[in-house]
């Protein structure tokens, strides 16, 4: 059994197909997904389709591109909307330099504000981290100091400087289809070394497909090929990677359980 820590189950992106994509998951031995918010305004979408399936579970949250946009979007906004049945996660919130769609200011604001939700409402914050490694780590060590809250790095895809500094504070790595990538050893080497009670294994769906499916829409049911991968790299079987990453999976987003 596995489970997709983080997708984007899009109706227009899937072209309507999600009930297919559900059952080529379930097929996959892909027992459940998360599917991420980044914008809150958009928030009843993805809790319409967490509250059509058993196995699907939300969170709430603006992802870094979309920072400027839901300034207006404030702690208690996130901590309220929370409350949801199916919502097991703050974010996606982080900074993302490498395209800066959104001022950097806003970006960090808008990751302080998420900090504060993830814990005020002990849900873990899903955190998106590209090109602003040291950014990100101050901040963590920053926002740790006033008081813990429980948190991945989501789709890693940073150094180890920052992979360290998140496992330090008690934080989750979650690995994507990018570890299949010849390019990428530098990421599957921190997979294959990461703890083994902080790892889990996600799509990023529809992004990051993993080969051999590289290029194609991305979806849960490929999730199998990202696990194999660290399995191999880890010097054990796939059950035994899945059995470890879904008892991950329930301890971080504990909320799942219930429901």
């Amino acid at each position: 059994m596995l489970i997709d820590s983080h997708c984007h189950l899009d109706f227009e992106a899937l072209a309507g197909d999600l009930n297919g994509v559900l059952e080529r998951m379930k097929q996959a031995d892909v027992s459940g997904c998360v599917t991420i918010s980044t914008r809150v305004e958009q928030f009843a979408t993805i809790t319409t389709i967490a509250e059509t399936y058993d196995n699907v579970w939300c969170s709430i949250g603006t992802h870094p591109h979309n920072a400027d946009e839901e300034l207006h979007i404030e702690t208690k906004d996130l901590v309220h909307l929370s409350a949801h049945p199916k919502c097991v996660a703050i974010g996606e919130a982080g900074l993302d330099y490498h395209y800066d769609n959104s001022p950097r200011d806003a970006q960090k604001t808008g990751f302080r504000r998420h900090i504060a939700a993830a814990r005020e409402t002990g849900l873990p914050l899903v955190i998106h981290a590209r090109s602003a490694d040291d950014d990100i780590a101050e901040i963590l060590r920053e926002e740790s100091g006033k008081g813990a809250f429980p948190f991945v790095l989501h789709c890693f895809s940073s150094g180890e400087e920052l992979a360290q500094t998140g496992l330090e504070l008690g934080g989750y790595i979650s690995f994507s289809g990018i570890v299949t990538f010849k390019n990428a050893a530098d990421i599957l080497e921190i997979a294959k070394n990461a703890p083994a009670n902080r790892i889990l294994v996600e799509t990023d769906a529809p992004y990051l497909a993993p080969v051999p499916h590289r290029g194609r829409s991305n979806e849960p049911a490929f999730v199998r090929h990202t696990a194999q991968v660290i399995a191999d790299a880890r010097g054990v079987s796939l059950g035994q990677l899945g059995k470890t990453t879904s008892e991950n999976f329930f301890r971080l987003f504990s909320k799942a359980k219930a429901n």
